[in-house]
């Protein structure tokens, strides 16, 4: 994940034109309605794919996206209903899937999370992947109602299972498993069709990754829709094949440390080669991915 990394410099020339350019990339953004079962559609915009439960009771939303996409995201959501937002879903903190909190909750969502979540987003946090410093979210955007393990909501005609995997993309993700419409939110455990970005810093690591994938997989079968935090709508088959990947990648870099390999030399051999055609083309490259693999598991 090549993120830019930018000198702190004190011009407000350079701040003004950066704020331009976030601004015209939000602009440009469309909000695309992808129908995932009965009552349940997903949004793709600019962040993690939103989803949405909408019938008789109202709507049940799953992340927001940025906080200047919020106008966008309810345009979306009254092609599908016009009822309003009333009970929201963080699959974990961070700010391409709560950046819209605030804004909902002042539309009078009900803001549900990991109690991680909270801790989290109500405090400054450092993400060394891309050097960056997270300011904490105001208390409006903070969620209200937090679990530990899981909470189901039952909610038009459906019961809305989210539960904790515990330190996969991060210390707080949950996945929202729709029981009678049989889809299933992954959140950011699942980046469909590419390697997986998992924030270190945040609690996150790679057996508790694929912990969290098994658990997906445990719950569905193979008529089950599955949203990806990041990517197209997915299915059971194409979660199981990242499966495969992931396991196949921690094996190999478990097998490198084990004799002795330092990163510099793993990376020289190009250890995820034959991968990178079919993952390779998504927001992590495959030397990122092999980094923050061999950190993790050098870490434990």
């Amino acid at each position: 994940m090549r993120a830019p990394t930018l000198a702190v410099v004190c011009v407000p020339g350079l701040v003004a034109a950066l704020a331009v350019a976030v601004a015209a990339q939000d602009e440009e953004v469309e909000i695309r309605v992808v129908d995932v079962a009965p009552g349940v559609h997903m949004l793709v915009g600019r962040g993690g794919n939103l989803g949405v439960s909408s019938g008789p009771d109202g709507v049940f939303l799953i992340d927001d996206q940025f906080a200047p996409l919020t106008a966008k995201i309810r345009a979306a959501l009254a092609k599908i209903s016009d009822a309003p937002v009333r009970f929201l879903v963080n699959t974990h903190w961070h700010s391409d899937h709560t950046g819209g909190n605030e804004n909902f909750a002042k539309l009078g969502a009900v803001i549900v999370a990991h109690d991680n979540v909270r801790r989290r987003m109500s405090k400054e946090q450092f993400m060394a992947a891309f050097d960056r410093t997270v300011p904490a979210s105001p208390p409006a955007a903070l969620p209200v109602v937090t679990f530990g393990g899981d909470v189901t909501l039952h909610w038009n005609g459906d019961e809305i299972h989210a539960l904790h995997v515990p330190a996969a993309h991060t210390d707080g993700d949950a996945i929202v498993h729709f029981r009678k419409a049989n889809a299933i939110h992954a959140g950011d455990v699942y980046f469909a069709g590419g390697y997986p970005f998992i924030d270190l810093d945040s609690g996150g690591g790679i057996e508790g990754l694929i912990a969290a994938v098994e658990r997906v997989l445990a719950l569905s079968d193979e008529d089950t829709a599955i949203i990806p935090g990041h990517g197209e709508l997915s299915n059971r088959a194409e979660l199981s094949r990242h499966r495969t990947m992931l396991v196949s990648v921690r094996d190999r870099v478990k097998q490198a440390i084990a004799a002795g390999k330092t990163l510099r030399a793993l990376l020289a051999e190009e250890p995820l080669a034959d991968f990178d055609e079919e993952w390779g083309g998504g927001f992590v490259d495959s030397e990122d991915f092999l980094r923050t693999v061999y950190t993790s598991l050098s870490s434990r």
